[in-house]
């Protein structure tokens, strides 16, 4: 009988938060803009493009997840930092802890509800740019196309988990807004070409340096999208030896859906047993 309630509950809890988020105005903009971002490089021609070897659809695909790379977690983490503490501020949150629901079931059935908003618009993009692929008759890699998909899930799940866990600890909308913003550029700015190069000079192990770099969860996607098109890592030099080595190209694309997925959980469990101990209302 508890069982059935839980899952009644995280159900009602699900279809609470997907109808307030879909008449929100932050996934209306998140969602054009990376539809749009993906019409906007169909009309301009670059399937028809070839830059080191990558023609027809890969082309598209590579270009619209290295910039996707950077504006899906900055969307994410952005708006889901907000989420309980605005609530908390504007006095609705007493109103739904109200509902006959376990605040645990309440918790996870937002953090599902907002991974699967944040997914749809990107999955509606790489399905058109599939489409756009057999229009033109051009050769549709499905299974690329199925890997990033695994890999954007992942990135969502770990900077929709680090916004749960900010907007947990965080005690206003500016602080959250703000750790926010600080975290995306931190891990930008930590991408390999700084972080390498700073290491380097000091003669740090390069094994120890490539182990910091893809513990970014940023530069592991960043190295797992480059991977499906570039097995032998030629764009980033001698660090691909020490990558190719260690994991090889289906291990570390496994490790670059796993690891992400696994530190967001964490934060996000982090976050829930914060925002239990805390002071709700």
């Amino acid at each position: 009988m508890t069982s059935r309630k839980s899952r009644a509950g995280f159900g009602l809890m699900m279809r609470l938060e997907l109808s307030e988020s879909l008449r929100s105005r932050w996934f209306h903009f998140y969602a054009a803009v990376l539809i749009g971002l993906m019409v906007l490089l169909i009309f301009t021609g670059i399937s028809e493009s070839r830059v080191l070897g990558f023609t027809g659809l890969s082309r598209l695909l590579v270009t619209y997840i290295q910039i996707t790379m950077a504006i899906l977690p900055l969307f994410i983490v952005v708006t889901t930092a907000r989420s309980m503490v605005g609530d908390r501020e504007a006095g609705n949150l007493e109103y739904m802890l109200a509902f006959p629901i376990s605040l645990r079931v309440w918790y996870w059935g937002r953090f599902v509800a907002r991974l699967l908003l944040i997914l749809t618009p990107v999955l509606a993009a790489l399905a058109l740019a599939a489409a756009y692929g057999l229009v033109r008759a051009h050769e549709v890699p499905w299974r690329h196309v199925a890997l990033y998909s695994g890999l954007v899930a992942a990135l969502s799940a770990c900077f929709l988990g680090i916004g749960f866990f900010l907007s947990s600890i965080a005690r206003s909308t500016e602080v959250a807004l703000g750790a926010s913003l600080l975290i995306w550029l931190l891990l930008v700015a930590l991408l390999d070409l700084l972080l390498l190069s700073i290491l380097i000079q000091q003669q740090f192990i390069p094994e120890a340096v490539i182990a910091i770099a893809l513990a970014n969860p940023l530069q592991a996607f960043r190295t797992a999208s480059m991977i499906l098109f570039d097995p032998q890592l030629i764009l980033l030099g001698p660090a691909s030896y020490v990558i190719l080595d260690a994991f090889g190209v289906a291990g570390y694309v496994v490790w670059a859906m796993v690891y992400p997925t696994a530190l967001g959980l964490a934060f996000a469990a982090l976050g829930y047993w914060r925002f239990a101990k805390s002071d709700l209302v």
